[in-house]
C-alpha cells in the first residue's frame, strides 16, 4: 500500500507541473496576441485589453443565442419535461396515501371546489368530490348543496368563510344559509337563495302549525319554515333595532304564539308606545301604558318580590325533603325599554337610574329559576341605551336592521362576530320590515316576524279570556272570588274600600284599619280610582285570582 500511495503522489506532482506549464504557455500566447493587436492598431495597453475582453464577451453571447435557437427548434421533448420528471421522482419519494390517490382520480365538483379553495375554507390542493355532493333545487327558493368537506376539515371551516364564499358564488352573505349535521363534522348543508331573503312575504302560520312547532316560533326563516326558540323557561330575550323596523309587530306575533303554544302563564305588559300592546290588556296580569321610569321600576320590584317568595318556597321544600314546587310561568314584556333607564341631571335621578338598572339585572338574571322571564325591546341599541349589566344577562338576542356593526354588537353581544356563521344585521334591507337576526343557543338564524291579522289576534285573546273565566268560576270560594263576583254582577270596573268592606264582613270604622284588613283578606293592595278614592280595580282582583304567586 505504501508503494501505491507514493506512485499516486508522483502522478499528482506531474499533473501540477503539466497544468503550470500549460498556464504559462497560455499566458504567453495571450500576451503575444495583445502585443500583436497593440502593434497593429497603435492603441495603448488599457484600450487593447478592454477591446479584447469586449470582443470575447460578444462572441460568447452570440454562441449562446445560436445554441438556444437550435435547441428550441430541434428539441423533441417540451421544456416542462424536466419539472414533471422531478415531480414524479418526488412523488415516488413521498407517495400519497390511498385516500389522496382516490380523491385525485375521482371527479371533483368544480363550483364548490373552486369557491372553497379560493376562500381558504379548504386547502388549495384539496377538492370536494362529485360523489360527496347532493344538489337539490327548491322551487321558488334556491339551490341546496349537501356535501362533505375533505378529511381534516369541518363545517366550521366553511362557516368562517361564508362571506367570501357567497362572493365566489355570485350572491351576498344573506343569500346563504348554512346547517350542520348531527352525525359528522364534515357534512355541510348550504342553501343558496335565488333572490334576496324575504323578497316575497310568507303566509302567517295557522294555529295548528304554531301548536305543533317544537318550541316558540318567532318568525319564518329564509325557506319559509317556522323558526324560534325551544322555550322561555329560564331564558330571556332582548329585541333591538332602529325605529320603524317592525319590532312591535314582531313582539305582537311573539305574544300570540306564546298564548297558543306555551300553555298557562301570566303576562306582565309595559307599553312604552302607549298602544303597541293594547290588544293583550284584557288577559294581562298587569298592564301599564306609560313611559315613566317609576312605573317600570314598580313592576320590576313587584316581580322581584314574587321571585323572592318563590325562592323561599323552593328552599322550604328542599329543607323538608319534598319535591320542588312548580310555578305558573311569568313573562314580563317591555316595549321601548331604553326610556326607563335614562338618567336625569340631578344626583337623585342618577341614583334612581342606577337602582333601576340593578333591580332589572337581578330580575333578568336571578328570577329565571323561579319561572319569571323578561322580554325587553329597544329602538336605541346604543352603548348606553340599556346598561351593560342588564344586556349581558339575556340568553336570546334578536337584532333587526341597524346602521353599523358596532350597534349590532351592542344588541347581539361584543363577541357575536367571533361566533360560527354570524350574520351582520347592518346588511339587512331596511325596506323589509320585521326581519332580523335571531341569536339563540350559539346559532344565528335570519328570520322575519309574523304579521298576524287583528282578527286572528283578537280570536286568540278572546279564547284565553274565556279560559281564564272558566278557571275563575271553578276556583274554590274565597274573599277574593266573592269580591270579583260582586263587581261582575254590578258591572263595576272599580269599587271603593268603603263599599266592599261590609260585603266581606269588615266593619272597621277607621279607614286605615279597614284598608289593612281588606288588603290582608284579598291579598291585593288598594289603589286609587279616577276620583282619588281608595279601592280595588276589577282587573287587579282578577289578575290576583289567576296568579299562583
Amino acid at each position: 500500500m505504501g508503494k501505491k500511495r507514493n506512485r499516486h503522489d508522483d502522478d499528482r506532482v506531474e499533473d501540477i507541473y503539466g497544468q503550470s506549464a500549460g498556464a504559462i504557455g497560455g499566458l504567453v500566447i495571450v500576451l503575444g496576441i495583445l502585443y500583436a493587436i497593440k502593434d497593429k492598431t497603435g492603441l495603448p495597453w488599457p484600450a487593447v485589453v478592454l477591446l479584447t475582453v469586449g470582443v470575447l464577451v460578444g462572441l460568447g453571447y452570440l454562441a449562446w443565442r445560436v445554441k438556444t435557437e437550435v435547441v428550441r427548434r430541434w428539441a423533441r421533448k417540451p421544456a416542462e419535461a424536466k419539472p414533471a420528471k422531478a415531480s414524479s421522482a418526488l412523488a415516488q419519494e413521498s407517495p400519497p396515501d390511498a385516500t389522496s390517490e382516490a380523491e385525485t382520480a375521482a371527479p371533483v365538483h368544480p363550483e364548490l371546489t373552486v369557491a372553497l379553495a379560493r376562500t381558504g375554507a379548504i386547502g388549495k390542493d384539496e377538492v370536494v368530490l362529485e360523489s360527496d355532493v347532493r344538489t337539490e333545487e327548491l322551487p321558488g327558493i334556491g339551490t341546496q348543496y349537501t356535501f362533505l368537506v375533505p378529511k381534516a376539515r369541518t363545517h366550521e371551516d366553511v362557516a368562517k368563510q361564508l362571506g367570501p364564499i357567497a362572493s365566489m358564488l355570485g350572491v351576498t352573505r344573506l343569500h346563504l344559509k348554512l346547517e350542520t349535521s348531527r352525525y359528522t363534522e364534515r357534512e355541510v348543508s348550504l342553501l343558496k337563495l335565488h333572490e334576496p331573503p324575504f323578497t316575497r312575504p310568507f303566509t302567517a302560520p295557522t294555529r295548528q302549525e304554531i301548536e305543533t312547532f317544537a318550541g316558540i316560533p318567532l318568525g319564518h326563516d329564509v325557506t319559509g319554515r317556522l323558526a324560534g326558540v325551544p322555550t322561555f323557561d329560564k331564558a330571556s330575550l332582548l329585541v333591538a333595532g332602529m325605529t320603524q323596523m317592525g319590532k312591535t309587530t314582531l313582539v305582537n306575533g311573539l305574544i300570540t304564539c306564546l298564548l297558543i303554544a306555551y300553555g298557562e302563564f301570566e303576562l306582565y305588559l309595559l307599553d312604552g308606545k302607549f298602544c303597541g300592546l293594547t290588544r293583550f290588556e284584557p288577559i294581562a296580569t298587569r298592564y301599564e301604558s306609560s313611559d315613566d321610569p317609576a312605573v317600570f321600576w314598580s313592576m320590576v320590584q313587584e316581580l322581584n318580590k314574587r321571585a323572592d317568595s318563590r325562592y323561599e318556597k323552593i328552599k322550604e321544600a328542599i329543607r323538608n325533603r319534598q319535591p320542588a314546587p312548580t310555578f305558573k310561568p311569568v313573562i314580563f314584556i317591555v316595549d321601548e325599554a331604553a326610556d326607563f333607564f335614562a338618567s336625569g341631571a340631578t344626583n337623585e335621578e342618577k341614583d334612581q337610574a342606577r337602582q333601576i338598572a340593578e333591580d332589572t339585572r337581578s330580575l333578568v338574571s336571578k328570577s329565571l329559576e323561579s319561572g319569571i322571564s323578561s322580554v325587553l325591546m329597544t329602538q336605541r341599541p346604543s352603548t348606553n341605551a340599556i346598561p351593560v349589566v342588564v344586556r349581558d344577562q339575556f340568553l336570546y338576542r334578536l337584532c333587526l336592521y341597524v346602521a353599523s356593526s358596532g350597534t349590532a354588537k351592542v344588541a347581539l353581544g361584543d363577541t357575536y362576530f367571533e361566533t360560527v356563521a354570524p350574520i351582520n344585521p347592518a346588511l339587512l334591507d331596511p325596506k323589509i320590515k320585521g326581519q332580523g337576526v335571531l341569536f339563540a343557543n350559539g346559532t344565528s338564524t335570519l328570520i322575519r316576524g309574523f304579521n298576524f291579522s287583528d282578527e286572528f289576534i283578537w280570536g286568540v285573546v278572546d279564547g284565553v279570556q274565556a279560559q281564564q273565566q272558566v278557571a275563575l268560576e271553578q276556583a274554590p270560594e274565597s274573599p277574593l272570588k266573592q269580591a270579583i263576583e260582586l263587581m261582575q254582577s254590578k258591572e263595576l270596573d272599580f269599587i271603593t274600600s268603603a263599599d266592599l268592606a261590609p260585603f266581606l264582613g269588615v266593619m272597621e270604622a277607621d279607614p286605615t284599619e279597614r284598608g289593612k284588613k281588606l288588603s290582608k283578606l284579598l291579598g291585593v293592595p288598594a289603589s286609587r280610582g279616577a276620583k282619588g278614592a281608595r279601592g280595588y280595580h276589577l282587573a287587579d282582583l282578577t289578575a290576583a285570582a289567576m296568579s299562583d304567586s
